[in-house]
């Protein structure tokens, strides 16, 4: 049973790190870690095409790590999977110290 457990955790975690693997959804959700945006703010902040950046939220919305709610006729993004926040600050905790090639 706990083998059963570790193995569905195994997995989920898996799928949301596929999800992240790519470079626009890691940068995307690391700017929704700093607040809400709207898409035409995402694309001007990455500095990446508005559409490329509604193709890699829909993939983050499917799922399920990011929400979009309507607000006066735009779709503001931001986390819903709370545990992101600790994941993109481990990830910079990473690129803070992974140069150093201290083990």
């Amino acid at each position: 049973m706990i083998e059963l457990e570790q193995a569905a955790r195994a997995a989920l975690a898996s799928e949301t790190l596929k999800a992240l693997g790519h470079p626009v959804r890691l940068r995307i959700v690391a700017a929704l870690v700093e607040g809400p945006l709207h898409v035409g703010a995402l694309a001007e902040r990455l500095g990446v095409p508005q559409p490329v950046v509604s193709q890699q939220l829909r993939i983050l919305r499917m799922r399920h790590l990011v929400e979009a709610t309507r607000v006066s006729g735009l779709a503001v993004y931001r986390i819903s999977e709370p545990s992101l926040y600790q994941l993109v600050d481990c990830l910079q905790g990473c690129r803070r110290h992974g140069g150093s090639g201290n083990q």
